[in-house]
Order: structure tokens, then sequence, then C-alpha cells
């Protein structure tokens, strides 16, 4: 009993501890060296990527810049609704209304409308925000893969502490087991013959 404890304290103190005694028998963990991965410091302190981090980013750090790219992306996603599909057909379907009745007046407001106002103004106000989205979601993804390369070292590491610990293992068995063998030996010449039933 008391040799399995010593043994699980040595376990315990393995990493701060290369070489344990256990016992007789050595524990050499010398072909381990736990290493971790510098992007784990660095993601406690990192927070995740956010939009208003690139908006400062691509347009500055200024109430005016704040304001253009938060509009920008704002209207970028009321743009990408159903709602605001729904009137834009409305407005389309008005000017075939006119077209059909001959009002010319109609026609020309929907035409002004979507023609220059939806297609001149819309356009560069949509690209903005999509360049403060597409710019988040690219710092996100090489957030995501630095994250997944770190966890993928993390598990390098645990396979080569089992590796080390299996070798361990094997070698802590290998020398018990001869040792087993050698006491059954010294016990079996140490053991006096039985008496013949027969004799």
């Amino acid at each position: 009993m008391g040799g399995h404890g010593a043994a699980r304290a040595c376990w315990v103190r393995g990493r701060s501890a290369p070489r344990c005694n256990t016992g007789s028998v050595a524990i050499d963990l010398k072909d381990f060296k736990y290493v971790p991965h510098p992007h784990i410091e660095a993601r406690k302190t990192t927070p995740p990527p956010s939009t208003t981090e690139v908006r400062q980013h691509l347009h500055g750090d200024s109430a005016f810049a704040r304001f253009n790219a938060k509009v920008g992306l704002r209207i970028t996603v009321i743009v990408g609704t159903m709602v605001c599909a729904y009137l834009f057909a409305l407005l389309g379907g008005l000017g075939v209304y006119g077209a059909l009745t001959n009002k010319t007046q109609i026609v020309l407001i929907v035409g002004s409308i979507s023609g220059y106002f939806l297609q001149l103004v819309l356009l560069p106000v949509i690209i903005v925000g999509q360049n403060v989205q597409a710019t988040a979601s690219d710092r996100r993804a090489e957030a995501t893969y630095k994250d997944a390369e770190a966890v993928l070292e993390e598990a390098k590491q645990i396979q080569a502490h089992l590796a080390a610990q299996d070798a361990a293992i094997t070698a802590i068995l290998t020398r018990l087991s001869s040792r087993a063998d050698a006491a059954d030996r010294a016990a079996a010449r140490d053991t006096p013959p039985s008496p013949d039933p027969a004799g």
C-alpha cells in the first residue's frame, strides 16, 4: 500500500520533478517537458474581434469616423432584410402601375428614387458596411484558426506526456516482474523438499 501511495505522489509531482524514486524503483520523465503554446497566454488578455474594433481600424477613432462606420453598418443590415425587399418591390410595382396608366409623374418619381437616389447613395453605403463585416469576419476566422492551432499543439503535448508515462510505467512493471520472478526462485530454493509419502 505504501509503494502505491509513493508512486502516486511521484506521478503528481511528475512535471516539476523529472526524476522520482518509489522505494528503489526510479521513474525517469526527462523525455517529456511541457511547453505551453504562446497563444494560450495571449488569448487570456486578447478579447475576441468585434465590429467596433474593426470600425476604428478602418475609419479611425474620431467621432465623425465612428458615426460614418456605424451608419454604414446599420444601413447594410437594414437593406439585407425582407422588409426592405418588400418596400423595394412596392416601389417597383408603383413604377409599373404608372407606366401602364400613362402617369408620367409617378414614373419619373419612381425612376428618380430607384435609379438615382437608391443606386448612387445605397451602393457606397452598403460597400462600407460590407467592408466592416468582411474584415470582422476575417479577424474572427484568424482568431479561430489560432485557437485551433493552440489546441492541436496542446493535444500533441498530452500525447507526448502519455507516451512518457507509458514508458515509465512499462519500465516499472518490468522491474517489478523481474523482482517477483527472482523472489519466487529464491523462495523455491529455500523451501525444503517435501517428504516422499511412499518412503
